[in-house]
């Protein structure tokens, strides 16, 4: 028998993983974040959403929708820079 919290984090990860996302930037812990688009990379087993938001980290945000907003993939892509995240290592300076 499959625990309930199992259940749970496996619906979280159909529903939001490889989302492109929002914040709600009236959530005080999330204002820094306004107007930046982030992708869903994982669910924690704390049952939130690990958020690349293009800045080199990864933010655990609540999934749901007072806390983001999922984006039209197509939109999501266009406005999402993945610049700082999973980049090969650079070449060592002399």
């Amino acid at each position: 028998m499959e625990e309930p919290y199992v259940s749970k984090n496996e619906a979280l990860k159909r529903e939001w993983l490889d989302q492109y996302v929002t914040v709600n930037a009236e959530q005080p812990e999330l204002k820094r974040f306004a107007g930046i688009v982030g992708r869903v990379v994982g669910i924690n087993w704390n049952n939130k959403a690990l958020v690349d938001v293009q800045d080199g980290g990864w933010y655990d945000i609540t999934p749901s929708p007072d806390f983001l907003t999922r984006l039209d993939p197509a939109e999501g892509k266009a406005k999402y820079k993945n610049v700082n995240s999973a980049q090969p290592i650079p070449e060592k300076q002399s």
